[in-house]
């Protein structure tokens, strides 16, 4: 099992479902909580992310709990198949060229793009079986001055970058145009319906 294996073991270790090569592990989340590093960050291979990803990613999350052993050459052998690998990468959030995992935008602070701090991710909004905002806290000096109720949805599409020393997501527009766009208004509507 992987929690028996530090991340500096794992890391630039090969992955591999039966004899196939996915990709290399690059490192995880650096974060204090293990239940928000449930994954492994894997360079994927570009023919796989090609035939496997609805547009190719370069950086994806590998979860954990899908490492099966170490094989005897260093590599590390998957439980899974290939399609379990797509169906978890299809339940991620695209920022940039890379895919995350759920558990890795949770309990991040979210920065607008002019650094402003507006608060962390408690929840990831899922419509439609795609990821389509973060249920975001605002901190209270941001609520307090912008009037806010207790969560916003911030749209994933507005998502710029993520930075993992710093665990943020930054998005890419500053707060004001934030609250102004459409797709924040029709995910932060009240009356808006999850279909």
């Amino acid at each position: 099992m992987v929690d028996d294996y530090e991340i500096q073991e794992m890391i630039h270790r090969d992955v591999y479902v039966g004899e196939k090569h996915v990709g290399v592990v690059v490192g995880e989340r650096f974060h204090p909580r293990d239940e928000f590093v449930k994954s492994l960050r894997i360079k994927v291979e570009d023919e796989v992310a090609s035939e496997f990803m609805r547009k190719p990613a370069d950086l994806a999350p590998l979860a954990k709990e899908l490492v099966h052993s170490i094989r005897p050459d260093g590599g590390i052998k998957l439980s899974k198949s290939m399609r379990e690998l797509q169906r978890r990468w299809r339940n991620t959030v695209r920022i940039q060229e890379d895919l995350y995992a759920p558990d890795e935008l949770l309990d991040r602070a979210v920065l607008d793009n002019d650094g402003m701090d507006i608060g962390n991710v408690v929840e990831l909004i899922k419509i439609k079986r795609t990821y389509k905002g973060l249920l975001v806290k605002p901190h209270f000096m941001v609520r307090a001055r912008h009037s806010l109720p207790e969560t916003i949805v911030v749209p994933c599409g507005q998502l710029a970058k993520t930075t993992s020393r710093l665990d943020e997501v930054i998005l890419k527009c500053t707060f004001s145009r934030l609250v102004t766009l459409p797709s924040f208004l029709k995910l932060n509507d009240e009356s808006f319906e999850e279909e």
